[in-house]
């Protein structure tokens, strides 16, 4: 069996995943107990914005060797903290129209990944739930189990863990409800 095999179910789970994502962001609003406000948000985004930082990731104590942590000065700015990852992002409104195309991109791609791995797994002809079953497991993979690193390593909050991994499942019954609907030799 090709992947090719596949185009439609790759292309509608897509599709769907993304249109699930736009309920779950839009309508159900789960989401918007991610971000939490700093009650000095002005003072921060002055200080912030002074010295200009260019769009990336940093650390708030700065300390890229670990051997650093050995230091008395490092483990004092890590005690009295604050300790902090800070994303800093283009100023200007998020340009919705390129991160909406991103976003579905992610999800074709990501079925097309999935189609991949369930033509090697899975023979054409295969029962309904056997697909679902499968393909549901590599979605999970595809689209959930990345976030806990996340909670781990850079201190995002377990709850918004929890939110993304309701995501993943979430997208995950879509693209295995949808392969398995279009799956070949189904009868």
């Amino acid at each position: 069996m090709s992947v090719s095999e596949l185009w439609l179910a790759i292309l509608l789970a897509g599709v769907f995943c993304w249109i699930a994502s736009a309920l779950i962001h839009m309508l159900i609003k789960y989401h918007n107990a991610d971000y939490k406000k700093l009650n000095n948000e002005d003072e921060v985004a002055s200080v912030l914005g002074a010295s200009s930082p260019a769009p990336g990731l940093y650390t708030l104590p700065h300390c890229i060797d670990m051997k650093e942590m050995a230091n008395e000065a490092m483990q004092k700015k890590f005690n009295d903290g604050p300790v902090a990852m800070i994303s800093v992002m283009p100023n200007g409104m998020p340009p919705m129209g390129k991160l909406l195309g991103q976003q579905i991109i992610f999800f074709v791609a990501g079925s097309f990944l999935i189609a991949y791995l369930a033509t090697l797994s899975i023979p054409a002809g295969a029962e309904y739930m056997e697909v679902f079953r499968s393909v549901f497991v590599a979605s999970f993979l595809t689209y959930g189990w990345a976030q806990i690193p996340y909670s781990i390593w850079m201190g995002q909050p377990w709850s918004n863990c929890l939110r993304f991994l309701m995501d993943a499942l979430i997208y995950s019954g879509v693209t295995a409800g949808t392969f398995a609907w279009l799956w070949p030799g189904l009868a």
